[in-house]
């Protein structure tokens, strides 16, 4: 704005002052006769009138209205989900407000009576989804001895915890019961409970068609069916047992059924469960948490469980969660790092559950540093505060390890994930990296040999299934192998070629001279060339020379024993004496304890004899 213009404006803003007379102001204005104030105001506008450059300067400073700067749409609450007043203060109790994208589509379609098919993963809030509108439809009535009103199908013992968890945290406020029934606990708690009727029954198919054949639980009475984690169901070859519970229950139900993926046998399986169903798909994440720190580091096969501890001595790990691929490697991974004085336990799926339930709950108390565990031990742990979460093995599936690292940097918290590979992990890291969209950041343990950039390279690149050219299963410390032995059968295969040679040459060496020509006349009898005389002087020598060196050993039995060497400072550094026997796995049937035999009383002082029958004395 210019000079003239501020002035105009604090002209018309000042208040009124005496002026000078009339006639000074008629000659000062050239003789305008006075206006009206209107008017005398309109007549002062061309005054203070903005030059042209000035309007362009306006227009610049003021911004442009964008998208952007509209408001965001309010978020959806769990008050506007149409939940009991009662759910929505234990909800709010144990810190949520906002519900997640699959609770938000589910709850409202379970609320109305329909049928669900989701498509989600495992910490997508899947299971709070299907288990607080479980509890609004349940409230106002009760449960019959023997017959629940609802099931709950669960693949693994740890899922079927986390669901119980959910169903004590949501539903304190409600009179509502629920059972548990799951491998590793005592049957006879579980029948009691039963007897007792329950409105929620939480199972693994297994127990509940065990109970059910020991006419222990009735069915008749369900209404509501869920069916979690189908697709687990399916690897493990629970789909049988679910068809026939499905078959024991009555038509008229309603159905909820979730699967992380939708394979044909699932859709099958969907189609034959489920009326008219309402579909809902939630995209699993695939993005990591800005909060954790990833770190990826090969390693040569043996050096991996090395690697490791380093890892774990160099940062400030609070506690930790190590992944292994297999049940076997969890084991053994456990034992190196127990003997190396690590405060370390292991969780898979062939230990007791009294066992397991230790384990956890130490874990959880801070008894226990690290944890290694298998991905499906591992389903339904939720630690709180988890600092750092340790990838052994690069996970087979890209989407488990979005899952694995997402258990550290929660709340806002600072996480650490890191993985352990080797170049034949290079085809699974490139699929990790795609999913994410970024590359894993490379990081180098000091102390050990790096893998040389072409060797990822080729591994990369090579066709599908051939890893480096090659059959190359995974290797621990000391070059042990994880293909169950195989390096043993494939040493005897090897065995027969290389002493094939050897025992030809001996052979030649023990045929008669007549055999071999000998009494036949030498060529230089028969006129031989110049210069096949010294030729054979010359190999006659270099043979003698070489039956007079000591016999050295053959490559492969040096690098045999090379191996052989490695593996008992392998056993000797990592798994610790032989196991004799079953060692800790012994069968169940041969721990029932025998009644022992009663011992024939003496016969007391003074009596006589019992007379031997006829035959004996015969």
């Amino acid at each position: 704005m210019n000079e003239q213009t501020v002035a105009a404006g604090m002209a018309a803003d000042a208040p009124a002052q005496p002026g000078p007379a009339p006639e000074a102001a008629e000659a000062a204005a050239g003789a305008t006769p006075p206006a009206p104030p209107e008017e005398a105001t309109a007549a002062a506008a061309p005054i203070a009138e903005t030059p042209p450059e000035a309007e362009d300067a306006i227009e610049e400073e003021v911004p442009e209205y964008t998208e952007e700067d509209e408001p965001a749409p309010p978020r959806t609450t769990f008050a506007d989900l149409g939940l009991s007043e009662e759910l929505l203060r234990a909800v709010a109790e144990a810190g949520y407000v906002h519900p997640t994208p699959i609770q938000e589509s589910a709850i409202p379609w379970v609320l109305m009576g329909r049928d669900v098919l989701g498509c989600a993963q495992t910490g997508t809030g899947k299971t709070a989804s299907f288990v607080l509108p479980m509890l609004d439809i349940l409230t106002g009535s009760r449960a019959k001895a023997r017959m629940p009103r609802s099931l709950i199908l669960e693949p693994t013992r740890e899922l079927a915890l986390q669901v119980a968890e959910n169903f004590e945290k949501y539903g304190k406020y409600l009179k509502l019961t629920h059972a548990l029934l799951i491998g590793g606990e005592s049957m006879n708690d579980q029948r009691d409970v039963l007897e007792k009727g329950v409105d929620v029954l939480i199972a693994t198919p297994g127990r509940l068609l065990d109970l059910f054949d020991r006419g222990r639980i009735l069915m008749a009475d369900v209404k509501l069916l869920v069916i979690d984690e189908a697709d687990r169901m399916l690897d493990m070859g629970f789909i049988p047992d679910v068809e026939r519970i499905v078959s024991l229950l009555p038509k008229m139900r309603q159905t909820l059924f979730f699967s992380a993926t939708m394979a044909p046998e699932i859709r099958r399986l969907a189609d034959a469960f489920l009326s008219n169903p309402k579909e809902i798909t939630v995209a699993p994440p695939a993005s990591v948490a800005t909060t954790i720190t990833t770190g990826l580091v090969y390693v040569q096969p043996h050096d991996k469980r090395e690697a490791l501890r380093r890892l774990i001595r160099s940062e400030k790990v609070q506690n930790a969660l190590i992944f292994c691929n297999r049940k076997v490697d969890v084991d053994i991974l456990y034992k190196s790092l127990k003997k190396h004085r690590f405060s370390v336990g292991a969780l898979h799926g062939d230990m007791d559950q009294s066992t397991r339930f230790a384990t956890l709950n130490a874990f959880k108390a801070g008894e226990l540093q690290l944890l290694v565990c298998s991905d499906v031990a591992a389903r339904g742990i939720d630690i709180g505060g988890l600092s750092h979460v340790f990838n052994f093995d690069v996970p087979f599936r890209d989407e488990d390890y979005v899952h694995r690292i997402g258990r550290t940097g929660r709340a806002g918290r600072e996480g650490h994930a890191y993985t352990i590979a080797t170049a034949d992990d290079a085809k699974n890291v490139a699929a990790i990296e795609k999913l994410t969209g970024k590359p894993i950041p490379r990081m180098v343990v000091e102390g050990l040999d790096p893998v040389p950039e072409e060797e990822i390279e080729e591994a990369r690149n090579a066709p599908k299934g051939r890893g480096r050219g090659r059959a190359a299963p995974a290797r621990g410390r000391g070059g042990e192998r994880r293909d169950g032995g195989r390096r043993e059968g494939a040493r005897r295969d090897a065995a027969p070629r290389e002493r094939a040679p050897r025992e030809a040459a001996e052979a030649q060496e023990a045929r008669p001279r007549r055999e071999r020509g000998g009494d036949r006349p030498r060529q230089g009898e028969r006129g031989e060339r110049p210069g096949e005389r010294d030729r054979s002087a010359r190999i006659e020598r270099e043979t003698a020379e070489a039956a007079a060196r000591p016999e050295r050993e053959p490559r492969r039995e040096r690098d045999r024993d090379r191996e052989a060497g490695r593996e008992r400072r392998y056993r000797q550094e990592d798994l610790g004496p032989p196991v004799q026997g079953f060692g800790d796995a012994v069968p169940a049937f041969m721990l029932i304890p025998l009644p022992r035999p009663r011992a024939e009383k003496p016969a007391p002082a003074g009596a006589l004899p019992e007379a031997a029958p006829e035959s004996e004395a015969a």
